[in-house]
């Protein structure tokens, strides 16, 4: 027993260490950590426990029978973040560049499988050379495997992709899937096809990192949520992301202490905000004001900027908050930000994250490229989102809230639970000036000032239509408040809110506008 133990010892220890240490050197050099330093970063300290260390593939043919490393090129496992069970994948770039195969594919199936039964998170490092050549078909048919998974986990449990090297081709299909992807500043990568196929198809000339490197994925594309600048501040954040999500769809997400008084007065907000609806603000200021010790984990923050979208904690329970940014494009409503916003707003009612949306939005951005791209089509993305959300639901309209873009911010037409408003509120079709000019025209063309006439007009409408009390006055929202009680008001609707029941009717599921 006891030479058998010493033999099993070495095996693993063997496995552990890798293929060689040149191979650890070349991952260093490019400014990568090994798999195992990653699996450190990520658990609490003595935590991780692997899942079939010593399985080997069982291919044959160009060279690979004489190539058999433990691990098969990744490491499966669970472990504890912060306390919590959570189950990892991890791409080890050093045996066959990451590659998978079919035993690489069985063991992430047989870890999709365990957190799903098990009702934990998963967590993905990316770092691989997509389907390993060498064997085929076998490798295509284990990423449809991942996949199938990953969609039936969707819902189930909170899925995370972090890329911390190479993703190309069908393998970028895996974190396009799941709910969060994470990619590092120079070293990740991801396209369907890479520079040279690019090139030899079109003729254009690009490189990795403008293809597909995190910055592009971060502020262009939309596909990375994070983006950050080394691995351990990385892996730091999904630390602190996982802190914040339930571990599955039958649980809560943890409830946090604060020394945040639930009562405390935004008093800020009085000058934070300005009166007047044209002159811009930062809404990323107003949201650090209301929420627990001001702390904030914003996802997409340099995509769609226009509109932000952040997970937060009102008295130490976790919610959703969905703001339009007046600093950018006056907080309009795009085909970037209705993505963002629909997809932020589906995730936290797939896992009962309440959500508060702070309205300051003058209408959908016009224009011919925003028709030719399907505003209609995207826009209902949001508006869908939210109609089908059975969360607790809390608007907050600070300022404007123009036209189709106020029902689509969660108003009470569509269902939030209770809508307040700040005494700056302005709800209407449209601006004051705009409405005058579309009622009243041919009075102003005939009037003898025109400008003075469409001054008086636009005042007139401002009275009867669009002063602070206008929608209260009509039940359309349920309190007009003092913005420095906006953080207490939500923490009381929240609190009555947390037994809310609103079942969906019976069907297979809906059909959300793609």
């Amino acid at each position: 027993m006891r030479s058998g133990v010493a033999e099993l010892r070495e095996m693993k220890a063997e496995a552990e260490r890798g293929p060689s240490p040149e191979a650890t050197r070349r991952q260093h050099a490019k400014g990568k950590l090994t798999v195992r330093e990653r699996l450190e970063l990520l658990f609490d300290p003595g935590s991780f426990q692997e899942v079939e260390q010593l399985r080997r593939h069982r291919a044959t043919g160009f060279g690979l029978e004489d190539r058999r490393p433990a691990t098969d090129g990744v490491v499966t496992g669970w472990g504890l973040v912060n306390g919590r069970t959570v189950f990892a994948y991890a791409h080890d770039f050093r045996v066959f560049g990451g590659s998978l195969g079919e035993a690489h594919a069985a063991k992430i199936h047989k870890l999709m499988d365990l957190a799903e039964a098990a009702g934990a998170p998963l967590v993905g490092l990316n770092d691989g050379a997509g389907a390993r050549i060498q064997e085929g078909v076998t490798a295509l048919a284990g990423y449809g495997g991942i996949f199938r998974r990953s969609v039936k986990a969707s819902g189930v449990i909170p899925q995370i992709s972090v890329v911390l090297g190479p993703c190309a081709g069908g393998a970028t299909y895996s974190p396009a899937l799941t709910d969060f992807v994470f990619m590092v500043r120079e070293t990740a990568q991801m396209y369907i096809t890479g520079p040279d196929v690019v090139g030899a198809v079109t003729g254009e000339s690009i490189t990795h990192e403008e293809l597909g490197g995190a910055e592009m994925h971060g502020t262009v594309s939309g596909v990375a949520a994070i983006v950050c600048d080394d691995e351990a501040e990385c892996l730091a954040e999904v630390r602190y992301l996982l802190s914040m999500l339930p571990a599955n769809n039958r649980e809560l997400a943890p409830v946090a202490f604060t020394a945040d008084p639930a009562d405390r007065s935004c008093d800020a907000l009085l000058d934070l905000v300005p009166p007047n609806p044209k002159q811009s603000y930062d809404v990323r200021d107003v949201i650090r004001e209301i929420v627990d010790d001001g702390e904030v984990f914003e996802v997409h923050a340099r995509w769609a900027t226009n509109l932000v979208c952040a997970l937060a904690r009102l008295d130490g329970h976790v919610v959703g908050v969905v703001a339009n940014q007046p600093s950018v494009y006056a907080g309009v409503l795009d085909i970037p930000a209705s993505e963002k916003g629909a997809r932020f707003v589906q995730f936290c009612d797939a896992f009962s994250i309440p959500l508060v949306t702070l309205v300051d939005v003058p209408g959908f951005l016009p224009g011919k490229d925003q028709e030719y791209g399907g505003i209609i089509r995207h826009g209902a993305k949001l508006l869908y989102a939210y109609c089908n959300a059975t969360v607790p639901r809390v608007q907050v309209i600070m300022r404007k809230a123009y036209g189709g873009a106020y029902i689509v911010m969660d108003s009470r037409s569509i269902g939030c639970d209770l809508s307040f408003a700040w005494p700056t509120n302005e709800i209407a079709v449209m601006g004051a000036e705009g409405a005058a000019n579309v009622v009243f025209r041919r009075e102003i063309a005939a009037a003898p000032d025109p400008d003075e006439a469409r001054a008086q007009r636009i005042k007139e409408y401002k009275q009867e239509l669009m002063h602070s009390y206008y929608a209260a006055e009509r039940g359309l929202v349920d309190d007009v408040i003092d913005p420095a009680d906006t953080r207490r008001v939500l923490i009381r609707s929240l609190a009555m809110l947390r037994t809310k029941d609103a079942p969906l009717p019976s069907r297979k599921h809906g059909n959300l506008p793609l």
